[in-house]
């Protein structure tokens, strides 16, 4: 009885670990920070398990760099009407969000997002109206 029971345990330990460390964002980023950035987009993977919006913008030097803002699942995007032809290249794009840990790899864990040339805004599933 007791094997069967610590056989449990261990089983459901194990099966609970790629879930846990799946939705660990703060083991990537600083989520108690907030960054902010403007740019053009270039790439919006719209893919599980979560989108991708990538963007050229101005560095803390006024660089242009490439940098990538991790989004919900597309399956929560599409939920909140969301979907793969809402974002297009040429986009001009305010983005929020926890910057990454490491800062070299210019990245966000997206929190906000608008297109002020219509007035498009995504804040944590709480969407703007045009």
């Amino acid at each position: 009885m007791k094997r069967l029971l610590l056989a449990l345990v261990v089983a459901g330990a194990l099966v609970g670990i790629p879930v846990y460390a799946h939705h660990s964002f703060a083991a990537q980023y600083f989520e108690e920070q907030t960054l902010s950035i403007e740019g053009e987009l270039v790439e919006f993977e719209y893919r599980s398990p979560h989108a991708w919006v990538h963007v050229m913008a101005k560095d803390e030097n006024g660089q242009m760099q490439r940098f990538s803002a991790e989004w919900a699942s597309p399956n929560r995007l599409s939920q909140q009407s969301v979907g793969k032809d809402t974002l297009k290249p040429g986009d001009r794009l305010v983005i929020s969000g926890s910057p990454a840990r490491n800062a070299s790899e210019r990245k966000l864990h997206l929190k906000q997002i608008e297109r002020p040339a219509d007035g498009w805004k995504w804040a944590g599933g709480r969407r703007g109206r045009r």
